[in-house]
C-alpha cells in the first residue's frame, strides 16, 4: 500500500512542477510520477540532507518535494533548450 501512495503522490508533485515550469503538455503520466520521486529525492538533499522518501507525508515533506521537482525540471529544461523558462 505504501508504494501506491508513493507513486500517486510522486505523480501529484510532478504534474504540479509540470504546471509551474510550463512543461505539462510535453510530459504525461509516467514521467510526471518519475519527476515527483526524484524531485522528492533532489528535494530531501537540498533541505534536510537525506532523502525525503523516508519522511512521513506532511506539508512540509509536500513542498520539499515540490521545490525538488522544479529544481529537476529547471535542470532538465537548461540542458534541453539552454535556458530556464
Amino acid at each position: 500500500m505504501g508504494i501506491i501512495l508513493w507513486l500517486i503522490v510522486g505523480g501529484v508533485i510532478g504534474w504540479l512542477a509540470s504546471i509551474i515550469m510550463r512543461t505539462d503538455a510535453q510530459q504525461g503520466i509516467f514521467l510526471n510520477i518519475v519527476v515527483g520521486v526524484i524531485g522528492a529525492f533532489i528535494g530531501g538533499l537540498i533541505i534536510s540532507g537525506g532523502s525525503i522518501n523516508n519522511a512521513p507525508l506532511t506539508l512540509t515533506s509536500f513542498l520539499v518535494s515540490l521545490l525538488g521537482a522544479v529544481v529537476l525540471l529547471g535542470i532538465v529544461n537548461l540542458f534541453r533548450r539552454g535556458s530556464v523558462r
